[in-house]
């Protein structure tokens, strides 16, 4: 039973004994007790105090945390030899303050904790909340009697002492008028006094002067002003309107000039298609003539840019503004239909930008707005993944303000069918994030509550939640028909007045804008939004701002600029260093003795030059950029270590438990490394680190998932940012994503991260989809990452057998100069001349071993084996220079994935075409593999063993 609760039955006598326990351990141990058991008797008087301490025999004289002053002298006895009471007060008079006190705390925490069940949240008033007994004076042994006697409750709500009705006058107005505020579940005790002396006394019904009250009605005017122009205009057209939710706007206006004033520079926004258009010019400043021009179907990029486009609704934008004589950066960030999936690249963008500007303990420099819809919010599990890394070491931001359009309805889905809980927004408990319910209605406590959460997250460094209630005027969308299924809501929305009609009226009945003031300021905007309507008739767009600032100096996609490339080759010298550095720990560090093998190993093949394997290769890629100038951000379950104890960038002393990472402490100045073990979460993560590409080119950042397909949960990020947005939002990324693959007899979900996928989205070059098989060849792919001059994804499937296969291994001078990526790897052994070669076996990856070990094995001369390193973008032109050698032979595509999964549908006809411009003997190329399945791979060892021998003899030519 919650500590209230306990607390309201021993007042009225059932649990006094309970109760008289529980102070005495309190005195003695403050911790022993529950934490809001520590909050109320830490706030008792001392004449409260005394009537426990009769109860319970509890002695006075140690002073608990945060507790009270030592037992005073006893006062000297009254007449007749009965002692006096403190105060002068007779004994039963004493007691009977004490209890009155007990029981005004105990009504009081009520409120705190249960008061937003009765506030006035629904402008629609559609349901009237439900009386609590847990807000009832009589239930703490209160009567009407007692309303009007002075209660003791020693300066709480900022009095002394004060009626019953005074006390629940304040209560009623704190926490059962249009803001319900949850707060009670928070831990930290400074933040619940924080949040407690900010909204007690009701503040925002005196918080507004005449000028304050007519800034949120020009901010209202211009959210409802543009949403029915557009409706006027643009008759039958989807547009996703704000109507009914208007009030949203002023809101996060006012989270954004609150964040800036105490110290934020740049704002991160993130939202879904909802009242977009309406944020994009109201708060983002997106001109309305460029708007209007994209409601004309003219394009919002130049002609000279190239991509497909996104509808009106999904785009983004950015721009500097000016708040109080500060520079504030505030972007918009486009989002496609899935709608919560933008959270977690909002606080991945967020974070580049605090890491790039040195913000890294505070991090109030930047700050991320998420705006949602009330069903998402509570639907979507990326909201949990998102608020789940909020104050994780490699993830945090120092707090988002998250605003929640409560449109009290999901498409035709209504509360009680959306959630389980009592609000949208229960998830956010599990992070502690205070939660601000407030009534859509009254825009001075939304204001109120917008400034309240942007201070929250700029002191305290954490998630607030400010939940919007209000409606949605019309459908899910324009064309909608939303009376369909909520003919009673709708009936009510048609006889409801708009959010800004009421105020205006409100505030022309208190003189603080006249009823001729308000129309004029609307009139005023109208003139503003036909002018710009007038313009769009000729606009066209002039510049795309996408490759600007941080961006500039990068080749946009389409352009006229070639593509080039950096060398990727490193100087000896350079790679002997970082080698060093891999091997070299502290003296004083205790690393653990087989890791101190590898080391050894590590130091050994640097030394020698020769048997460099996956996870050196790697680290000599990444300790190079670093000395180079670049950061490197690693990050997935279980990276330090690698989910095959492979990599090891961070040593542990065992001992300790201190870390130690080899790769930054190479040499003095150089950058750093960053690898974090993330949260066991895939589309959280995968979109956080995606984001954090988009703030930053310069930093080589990667993604592993512990197995190839885990990235399945991350499939929404894939194909919506990762492979598609250069096209879609003209934005570009170098984000790696490592995905261990390779068939070894590991089970369906350990063997394949689904190739076929990647490959299926790849078009316009949109990204790189590669499958390795040497070290050197990933130390290059790695580095050509940062080494062009544009940005592209690129997506490896990793080993696993490999990271310590005696063959997949790779000598020093391979990533030396002179070297350089190989996009196809011809035959390294000496076998037959090429006219003497009957068969070429084409394959990528972990494959190759087997084939070439039992090729050796065999001692077969007449077979060929050509690795294709990278399949996108297919490699035509040294893919045929290759194939050229061989015009007398057949040419088999092998793989160990079934046949219609892998690479095979993809390769096919790309290679029959390559075949067929050669005129040689093969014309297209056969298949040889496992056979179409369902599964990606048997769960049985044997099994496996039998269908992986069967496809090496036959791509051999041996069966």
């Amino acid at each position: 039973m919650a500590g209230i609760d306990i607390l309201a039955s021993a007042m009225v006598g059932a649990n006094a004994t309970f109760l008289a326990d529980l102070y005495a351990r309190w005195v003695n141990n403050p911790d022993s007790v529950d934490a809001s058991f520590q909050e109320l008797f830490a706030a008792l008087n001392d004449d409260a105090r005394a009537v426990l301490h009769d109860a319970s025999g509890a002695s006075w004289s140690p002073r608990p945390k945060g507790g009270f002053a030592p037992e005073p002298e006893a006062p000297a006895p009254a007449k007749g030899g009965k002692p006096a009471a403190a105060g002068g007060l007779d004994a039963a008079a004493a007691r009977q303050q004490a209890m009155d006190s007990l029981r005004a705390l105990m009504f009081i925490r009520a409120y705190r904790v249960r008061g937003h069940l009765e506030a006035d949240l629904d402008p629609l008033h559609l349901s009237k909340p439900k009386a609590h007994p847990e807000l009832d004076p009589q239930t703490y042994g209160f009567t009407a009697a007692d309303m009007d006697r002075p209660i003791f409750i020693d300066r709480v709500l900022g009095r002394e002492t004060a009626t019953l009705r005074e006390i629940m006058s304040i209560l009623r107005a704190t926490y059962c008028g249009p803001i319900g505020v949850e707060f009670m579940h928070i831990q930290d005790p400074e933040q619940k006094a924080w949040i407690q002396q900010k909204v007690e006394g009701a503040p925002w019904t005196r918080q507004y002067d005449a000028a304050g009250k007519k800034k949120i009605l020009q901010q209202l005017t211009e959210a409802e002003g543009f949403e029915s122009f557009c409706a006027r205009k643009y008759v039958g057209t989807k547009r996703f309107g704000l109507e009914g939710g208007e009030v949203t706007i002023p809101a996060v206006q006012t989270v954004i000039e609150t964040a800036a004033n105490g110290g934020a520079n740049e704002i991160v926004i993130g939202m879904a298609h909802r009242g977009r258009l309406n944020t994009l010019v109201n708060v983002v400043k997106k001109p309305f003539t460029k708007v209007f021009a994209e409601f004309k179907g003219i394009s919002a990029n130049p002609d000279d840019v190239q991509g497909s486009g996104d509808v009106k609704y999904h785009l983004g934008t950015s721009t500097d503004i000016e708040i109080n004589g500060r520079q504030v950066h505030l972007s918009l960030q486009p989002n496609p239909s899935h709608l919560e999936v933008i959270d977690p690249v909002v606080v991945g963008k967020v974070r580049a930008r605090q890491d790039m500007s040195g913000d890294t303990k505070g991090r109030r420099s930047v700050m991320g707005i998420l705006l949602h819809g009330d069903a998402a919010f509570a639907g979507q599990g990326v909201v949990y993944e998102t608020l789940a890394m909020s104050q994780l070491i490699g993830y945090r931001t120092g707090g988002t303000v998250h605003v929640i359009t409560n449109n009290q309805i999901g498409f035709t889905t209504v509360p009680v069918h959306a959630y389980s809980g009592l609000y949208c927004t229960d998830v956010a408990k599990s992070v502690q994030a205070p939660i601000l319910h407030v009534n859509g209605d009254d825009p001075e406590a939304v204001v109120f509550c917008a400034q309240m959460a942007a201070e929250y997250r700029m002191k305290f460094g954490a998630d607030i939640v400010l939940d919007i209630v209000c409606y949605r005027r019309h459908g899910h969308n324009e064309t909608d028909e939303p009376a369909f299924t909520q003919p009673l809501m709708y009936a009510r929305i048609k006889e409801t007045k708009t959010t800004r009609t009421l105020y205006a009226e409100r505030l022309a009945q208190s003189g603080a804008v006249s009823a001729e003031d308000g129309k004029a300021m609307l009139e005023a905007f109208y003139a503003q939004l036909e002018d710009a309507y007038q313009a769009a008739q000729t606009f066209k767009p002039n510049k795309a701002d996408w490759l600007e600032g941080h961006w500039s100096g990068l080749k946009a996609a389409g352009s006229e600029e070639p593509e080039k490339e950096d060398i990727t080759s490193v100087a000896l010298d350079t790679l002997r260093e970082v080698g060093s550095a891999l091997a070299r720990v502290p003296a004083d560090f205790n690393a653990n003795s087989k890791i101190t093998r590898q080391l050894e190993a590590k130091k050994n093949a640097i030394e020698s030059g020769e048997g460099i394997d996956w996870a050196t290769g790697e680290a000599l890629a990444f300790g190079s950029l670093l000395l180079e100038g670049h950061r490197i951000r690693l990050s997935g379950e279980d990276v330090q270590r690698g989910t095959f104890s492979h990599r090891h960038c961070v040593l542990v002393d065992q001992k300790t438990q201190a870390e130690y990472m080899p790769l930054n402490n190479i040499r003095d100045g150089q950058m750093r490394m960053e690898a974090f073990n993330s949260l066991l979460s895939e589309m959280g993560v995968l979109g956080f680190d995606y984001g954090y590409t988009l703030a930053d080119p310069g930093t080589l950042t990667l993604w592993e998932g512990q197995f190839g397909d885990f990235a399945n949960g991350a499939q929404v990020v894939i194909d919506q940012f990762i492979a598609s947005a250069e096209t879609k939002w003209l934005r570009m990324s170098g984000l790696v994503m490592l995905l261990p693959h390779g068939y070894e007899g590991q089970g369906p979900e350990h063997s394949s991260a689904r190739l076929e996928r990647y490959l299926q989205l790849c078009a316009e070059k949109n990204m790189a989809v590669c499958n390795f098989t040497t070290p050197a060849n990933y130390f290059h792919a790695l580095r050509r990452q940062l080494k062009r001059n544009y940005r592209k994804p690129l997506i490896v499937m990793t080993p696993k057998s490999l990271l310590r296969h005696k063959l997949a291994i790779s000598s020093l001078a391979d990533f030396a100069p002179g070297s350089h990526f190989q996009v196809v790897i011809p035959e390294t052994d000496a076998i037959a001349a090429p006219d003497k070669v009957k068969r070429v076996v084409l394959c990528t990856g972990k494959v190759y071993y087997d084939l070439l070990q039992e090729r050796r094995d065999k001692k077969v001369q007449d077979v060929a084996i050509i690795r294709m390193e990278q399949m996108y973008p297919f490699p035509k032109n040294t893919l045929g220079r290759v194939l050229s050698e061989y015009k007398n032979a057949e040419v088999v595509w092998c793989q160990e994935e079934p046949e219609n999964m892998g690479a095979w549908t993809f390769l096919d006809r790309r290679i029959e075409k390559v075949l067929k411009d050669l005129g040689g003997k093969a014309q297209r190329p056969l298949y040889v593999g496992r056979e179409e399945a369902a599964s990606p791979a048997t769960g049985s060892a044997k099994v496996h063993q039998q269908q992986q021998e069967a496809l090496v003899h036959q791509a051999l030519g041996l069966s």
